[in-house]
């Protein structure tokens, strides 16, 4: 199954803009981006990603509470999230991974590499065992 449906959740209008160049101009995904957790929600009404960038830091509902409420929609139970933040103490990556991330990814970021970066977090997710929801 391939990767070609991201949605992104970022405050950060910059960051927004290079992630778009990153994944659809540079690595041709087809990019749903979002400014906050809100308008994520609402946007996985009728768009299902086969993957969610997710900023950790974002006023008004942050990435936890965001992944918290994606993960409330049956459709979104099993779609990888990748956490992407400036704040990468190792407490706070195991927290983003303890909440369900697949992966965090270090801002600043490499945005030549972040398309096949995105790709091997999906595949390596895909072919590991599902250890949240044991049989």
């Amino acid at each position: 199954m391939p990767l070609e449906k991201i949605l992104h959740v970022e405050d950060d209008e910059s960051i927004r803009v290079i992630v778009e160049m990153a994944l659809v101009d540079i690595s041709g995904y087809h990019l749903v981006s979002c400014e906050g957790g809100h308008e994520s929600i609402s946007q996985l009404a009728h768009f299902t990603p086969d993957l969610i960038l997710l900023d950790a830091m974002m006023p008004g509902m942050d990435g936890l509470q965001t992944l918290i409420e994606i993960r409330k929609q049956a459709h979104c139970l099993n779609i990888p999230v990748v956490f992407m933040t400036a704040r990468i103490q190792q407490s706070e990556k195991q927290e983003y991974l303890d909440a369900g991330a697949v992966a965090v990814i270090e801002k600043p970021f490499d945005a030549m590499s972040l398309g096949d970066r995105l790709e091997s977090i999906y595949h390596a997710d895909l072919t590991s065992p599902d250890i949240t929801h044991p049989e």
